[in-house]
């Protein structure tokens, strides 16, 4: 019989020792356990910028579908339901100079800030699940060719920002 190196018997005792050791640690989600749907109703916008709600939508159930604690349903069939509203959105310019060897020139990078308000309600209950909270998400974005579309690009960045926060913010609330 041959003799284990230590170097493999001191690995063996250490993987064995940190699996005895039951940190209470646990793997996957940690979302309340009666809970296993969602539905997004049609958020408000308070701002005057067209298509932010169908883009803050979008992002939150693109984020729910990356996590996966919760599935998005329609109203009926989902176990609670998230209502929000967008109450800000804000453009900077980014390192503005409007003069550069006598040039002239606009920036031609923008920061994006989009405040979201939200909370979860389960249907029947009149204590919400979720809190009334306001997250915060911010984009930069570069003027190319067409300032419209750059914009817009900018306000879907900053909605995914939003909502990536909007969904830990939910699903991690225990």
């Amino acid at each position: 019989m041959q003799i284990l190196k230590p170097g493999i018997l001191s690995l063996i005792s250490a993987i064995l020792l940190i699996m005895s050791a039951g940190c209470g640690y646990q793997v996957g989600s940690i979302m309340h356990p009666q809970v296993k749907t969602i539905a997004i109703a049609p958020l408000k916008n308070e701002t005057i910028e067209a298509m932010a709600t169908q883009f803050m939508r979008q992002a939150l159930a693109e984020q729910f579908d990356i996590d996966r604690s919760l599935s998005v349903k329609q109203i009926e069939e989902a176990d609670c339901v998230m209502y929000g509203r967008i109450l800000e959105v804000k453009t900077t310019s980014i390192g503005f100079d409007s003069k550069n060897n006598e040039q002239t020139y606009q920036p031609a990078e923008w920061g994006l800030k989009i405040r979201f308000e939200f909370t979860v309600i389960v249907p029947g209950r009149s204590k919400p699940l979720i809190n009334t909270r306001e997250v915060e998400g911010v984009a930069t974005y570069q003027v190319t060719t067409d300032n419209d579309i750059a914009r817009r690009r900018g306000v879907q960045q900053a909605c995914r920002d939003a909502a990536q926060k909007a969904v830990v913010y939910t699903v991690e609330a225990w």
